[in-house]
């Protein structure tokens, strides 16, 4: 059925319960594998750079290295593992330093195991997995605590059009609702979106999201 190997998944969590659970789950669907576990950041770290998996469930708070310094150190040594964070409530107060850290998103520990294989799907999709409205909570947090636009000279290299679809991004606007607001197609949306990534040098949406509200371009409530 499928033409290519399993994604291979790297579990990290200090519970063992949850490790267990999830490896469960993965294991369970012909196109993921897990290939390792870790119980604290320093293994996640280790595991990841070892085993090289395509996409690494992260526990937020980690015993002896936190888990977002741990997803820093992963995605530096390895920029095209995704990152899933695994939290316990669906707004962590490390969420906002996770998603600069280089996440793609979040998984609520007590999520059902489809919301699960949906997550892990579309991180590796390339797909940021939190809500707009999680979203927007979390750039709301960040920006009123003070911190001024930051002068960036990457967005001198957008076109207006690709300025104008960002912003869409930065608002949570899927890529359909965005072809429709500019009245273009899908597909020039996504050609769009795939340069604005590119010339910005970052990983996926999250990435854009967060450049465009820390460079001003867009701010919270517009």
């Amino acid at each position: 059925m499928y033409d290519r190997p399993p994604f291979r998944v790297l579990i990290c969590d200090d519970q063992e319960m949850m490790r267990v659970g999830l490896r469960m789950v993965v294991d369970s669907q012909p196109d993921l594998t897990v290939v390792g576990e870790a119980a604290d950041g320093t293994e996640a770290v280790d595991a990841a750079v070892e085993l090289r998996p395509d996409v690494v469930l992260l526990d937020v708070r980690m015993p002896r290295l936190h888990g977002v310094a741990a997803a820093e150190r992963i995605t530096a040594a390895l920029p095209d593992t995704r990152i899933l964070m695994i939290t316990t409530f669906d707004l962590d107060e490390y969420a906002f330093a996770a998603l600069r850290a280089g996440a793609s998103g979040f998984l609520v520990k007590d999520a059902p195991a489809a919301e699960m294989l949906v997550a892990i799907r579309g991180v590796l999709r390339g797909d940021p997995m939190v809500s707009p409205s999680i979203t927007r909570r979390l750039l709301d947090r960040y920006v009123t605590t003070g911190v001024s636009a930051l002068p960036d000279t990457r967005l001198e290299g957008l076109t207006d059009r690709e300025r104008e679809v960002l912003g869409l991004v930065a608002r949570g606007l899927t890529n359909t609702e965005i072809a429709a607001r500019l009245h273009l197609g899908e597909t020039t949306v996504k050609t769009h979106v795939g340069r604005i990534l590119a010339k910005l040098g970052v990983r996926d949406r999250i990435g854009a999201v967060i450049f465009a509200y820390e460079t001003g371009l867009n701010r919270p409530g517009t």
